[in-house]
């Protein structure tokens, strides 16, 4: 079974996140999602949500493939974490995927992971992405790093990642149910 973890900060843009997380788990993938504090999490539009774990008990785990939500002030308090960095340098180190949506991209910007490669990013925070061979495309899957846009490309986004993960058959399996334009 693949293992995918989604790093959960206050402030993380809640159709991102859900949106993916239920997506994998419906591909049945195993999905953890870590939160950066105790308690349940506020997200940008004042949701809470309870995070299956501490991102403590994470940090030197392995997993098949990362996946950072965006929203403000999510993806800022994402990028400060040293714990992000950590789980972000161990997953490169390991050749596992790595994927971020709308402001988040700009963390493996910033970290120097997508220099070089075709990437996308919400367009706030396009100047951020500083040695990108930036795109608009709405999903951009550049070897073992996948980004998209937004919050309205959460879906196409998630079932790329299914594609990804476990293939264009379990997609289509998924997408039967949901009935995603994609």
């Amino acid at each position: 079974m693949k293992k995918v973890l989604v790093p959960l900060a206050p402030g993380f843009e809640e159709i991102e996140t859900i949106t993916v997380v239920d997506i994998l788990r419906r591909a049945g993938i195993d999905v953890t999602m870590a939160g950066t504090i105790e308690g349940s999490i506020i997200g940008s539009r004042k949701i809470r949500v309870m995070a299956d774990i501490s991102i403590d008990q994470v940090v030197d785990h392995t997993f098949d493939m990362v996946v950072l939500p965006g929203g403000q002030p999510g993806t800022k308090h994402l990028g400060k974490d040293p714990r992000v960095k950590k789980i972000l340098e161990n997953a490169v180190a390991s050749g596992a995927s790595v994927s971020a949506i709308c402001a988040a991209p700009s963390i493996l910007s910033m970290y120097g992971f997508l220099t070089g490669k075709r990437a996308t990013s919400h367009p706030s925070v396009r100047s951020m992405m500083e040695g990108v061979d930036y795109s608009e495309d709405r999903v951009v899957v550049d070897e073992r790093w996948i980004t998209s846009r937004s919050p309205g490309t959460a879906m196409e986004f998630a079932f790329r990642l299914v594609t990804l993960l476990v293939g264009e058959d379990k997609a289509k399996e998924i997408n039967e149910g949901v009935m995603a334009r994609l």
